[in-house]
């Protein structure tokens, strides 16, 4: 075994880095899955993460209990929630604590959260490093014209902020936002809880509907629902999704090019086993033999790849992942079944070494001596068809080697689609993050930049400001929508009519939203299964005034999902046009105090990078894996092409065919079955790219397309891959030892 795995140690090195990969990316991705699921779950046990957030303008002990008279679970928290400024610039959302036992904040400096500390304040560590600030320092926030100074006693994180919105980029800017959280001892006016923290036993469904039954509220939203969570279970997802496509994709390439190398070998080795046979080795030693050939690479691979992989590739994401969300650590996770997968690979691999040479086993010592006889097959209707005497040689040659070898020219179209399927898949999502980018910040935003205003805004500020910049108020708020038994939180934009903003539909085309017209976005309508002249109810997040609106356009929004309307429009409905954000052309630099934070187009799409970083990364190791997986397995199987066709050539050889005829021969079979791969593996590749960003979350709509430059680029990689593989065989027909080729068994 060791001396033939010397001779044909490319081969099995082919194997070993094949299942190694396989097991590599397999554990890898789902380590680096594991490792989000198990560190999250952790730290939301931990910290007793809330089922559940019931808002209302203000709660009382009766409150809670008529929730106790229905829900068993005891645990309940009252917390006041109010947005502060610090230094007149970031927004702090403080939390004014009854009792602490929800929802916990974690400290990772100082002391542990205490809710009878009326001195003290707990700060969020991301806004803490931002700011310079550490355990001791104090700090001073204002919020309804009250300033409250407090001592940092404690630098941490909180359950519910595992992902903190920013009104001015995609990625959190931790130097503008923040949250706190004080004892309700703290609370300066007097108590007036607005927020009711819950626990509950059962479904989600019939909390609320026994809610409903049972208390006026403002709305309510489950864990899976709540912003932090649902962003972070989708990023998770998206994730899961990767680790199910192409390491699946890899390992059954792995047992296909097992396979081919077995029967090879096998087959070259027919006299040995012969002898074998006859000097009286049993048949199930000589199987046990060959069956070894196969375990031992795939077992060293698939052994490596379980250790490295949960090792390495996470810590490939964790650094990108780190600067969007926040928890205490990042750790890489593990499942048993990576175990299993190992195993089964293990196993599986001795069954397909098994099938290579379970035929020859079976036969007598005095066939098996004998060298293998050529496969046989009878003319097919082309064959007998006036065009068979129109192709070349070349092309009669291939079409009859083919036939005769049919499993072999299967497992080279498989190999190649699975080689063209990943790239398709990662080169398209690359591609749809591109368009997306385009669609966003050039087809419908035309500014340059985008001011947030404070919350005390000078209304004669903001108005110099709007002429002074020749710019445009919009309003964005969330808001909670229902239709058709279906509750989501979305974006409202409220803005004139301005040539900043262009709406357009899913072709990307340009679109009026008519005055006195409700649009909803696209993604949203499909979600809520909602047509033009559905009737939907909303509130602004923080409002109780419901309003219920007639759908009266459909727009395509790529990046934020919700609903846009004029100010006339909104004010229809019954609610104020309150402007939260100024867009202008121009380059704005200057410091007002009406005027949070600044978010020009640049940052803007700076941002966007940041938040695709994790997909783009992806989409590299997609991309490296479908190289190697290529290169693999078209060598190995160019391998045993030449071997089952050695007797062939040598004879066309003795014939007088030159070998530069010979090599046209090999290069447009491997052509032809590169370009029926590439052709079926387009498909393929198209359905893994739709499936992988449909797991990229609720908030981004994209139209699933493939590219010219996609597919050209795709196929410059597979064919290039397969004729340089095919040019290495070029030497071994000028080496071709044509007598022990052609001599028969002595």
């Amino acid at each position: 075994m060791l001396r033939d795995i010397k001779i044909n140690k490319t081969q099995f090195l082919a194997i070993f880095l094949m299942a190694f990969l396989g097991i590599f990316a397999y554990c890898g991705i789902y380590g680096e899955y594991y490792g989000l699921v198990q560190t999250s779950d952790a730290y939301y046990t931990q910290t007793n993460m809330a089922d559940g957030w019931i808002y209302n303008t203000s709660f009382d002990d009766s409150s809670i209990d008529k929730i106790s008279e229905f829900s068993t679970e005891s645990d309940r928290q009252l917390v006041i929630q109010s947005v502060a400024d610090f230094d007149n610039k970031p927004d702090i959302k403080l939390h004014f604590v009854e009792n602490g036992t929800i929802s916990k904040f974690y400290s990772a400096e100082g002391e542990d959260f205490n809710p009878s500390d009326e001195s003290g304040v707990w700060l969020d560590k991301r806004f803490a490093d931002e700011k310079d600030l550490t355990v001791g320092d104090k700090i001073t926030f204002e919020f309804d014209d009250v300033n409250i100074t407090k001592e940092i006693r404690g630098i941490g994180y909180s359950p519910e902020y595992v992902y903190e919105y920013s009104p001015s980029s995609l990625t959190p800017d931790f130097s503008q936002m923040g949250f706190a959280y004080l004892s309700h001892e703290a609370y300066p006016k007097d108590l007036d809880y607005n927020t009711l923290l819950v626990k509950y036993d059962g479904s989600d469904s019939d909390f609320k509907e026994k809610l409903d039954d049972s208390l006026e509220y403002l709305s309510f939203t489950k864990k899976e629902d709540q912003l932090s969570v649902a962003k972070f279970s989708d990023e998770m997802a998206q994730h899961k999704m990767i680790g199910d496509v192409f390491p699946i994709v890899f390992i059954l390439v792995t047992f296909l090019s097992l396979l081919t190398t077995m029967t090879r070998i096998v087959t070259l080795q027919r006299t040995q086993i012969g002898i074998l046979k006859a000097v009286g080795y049993r048949d199930r030693t000589i199987i046990l033999h060959y069956v070894s050939y196969g375990f031992f690479p795939v077992l060293a691979g698939a052994v490596l790849g379980l250790i490295t992989g949960p090792m390495i590739i996470p810590q490939m994401f964790y650094p990108t992942m780190s600067a969007t969300y926040s928890m205490p650590s990042w750790n890489p996770g593990f499942d048993v079944s990576f175990i299993y997968i190992s195993a089964l690979m293990v196993v599986l691999s001795v069954f397909v070494t098994y099938m290579s040479c379970r035929r020859i086993s079976k036969e007598n010592p005095a066939n098996t001596l004998r060298p293998k006889a050529p496969n046989m097959s009878s003319n097919s209707l082309i064959e007998k068809s006036r065009f068979w005497n129109r192709l070349s040689f070349n092309m009669r040659w291939n079409w009859r080697d083919a036939r005769r070898n049919k499993f072999r020219a299967f497992m080279a179209i498989v190999g190649v689609m699975g080689c063209v399927a990943l790239l398709i898949a990662a080169f398209g999502m690359n591609d749809c993050m591109g368009e997306l980018k385009t669609w966003e910040y050039d087809n419908i935003s035309h500014y340059e930049s985008k001011l947030l205003l404070s919350n005390n805004a000078n209304p004669m500020e903001l108005y110099y400001i709007l002429n002074y910049t020749n710019g445009s108020f919009i309003m964005q708020q969330s808001i909670e929508i229902k239709a058709n038994d279906v509750e989501d939180t979305v974006v409202l934009l409220v803005s004139n009519n301005t040539d900043l903003i262009s709406y357009t539909d899913s072709s990307k085309n340009p679109i009026d939203i008519d005055e006195g017209d409700v649009s909803i976005s696209t993604k949203l309508a499909d979600k809520f299964n909602l047509t033009i002249g559905d009737e939907i109810k909303w509130h602004i997040v923080g409002e109780d005034k419901w309003v219920a609106s007639k759908i009266g356009q459909i727009h395509a929004e790529p990046i934020s999902q919700g609903l846009i309307m004029s100010p006339n429009t909104l004010e229809d409905q019954g609610l104020n046009f309150t402007p939260t954000n100024i867009l202008t052309k121009d380059k704005f630099g200057e410091n007002y105090g009406s005027i949070k934070s600044v978010s020009s187009m640049g940052k803007m799409k700076e941002s966007w990078d940041n938040v695709t970083h994790a997909v783009m990364m992806m989409v590299y190791v997609v991309t490296f894996v479908a190289v190697a997986l290529a290169i693999l397995v078209l060598y190995n199987l160019g391998i045993l092409s030449f071997t089952e066709m050695e007797r062939e050539i040598a004879t066309l050889k003795v014939l007088g065919f030159k070998t530069d005829v010979l090599r046209k021969l090999l290069l447009t079979q491997n052509v032809i079955f590169t370009a029926i791969g590439f052709v079926l593996g387009i498909p393929l590749g198209f359905y893994f790219m739709t499936l992988m960003m449909n797991a990229a979350g609720d908030s981004l709509y994209y139209v699933p397309s493939l590219t010219l430059g996609n597919i050209l680029l795709t196929a410059v990689i597979t064919f290039a891959i397969s004729i340089g593989v095919n040019l290495m065989f070029s030497d071994k027909i000028n080496d071709l030892n044509m007598v022990e080729a052609l001599k028969d068994v002595e």
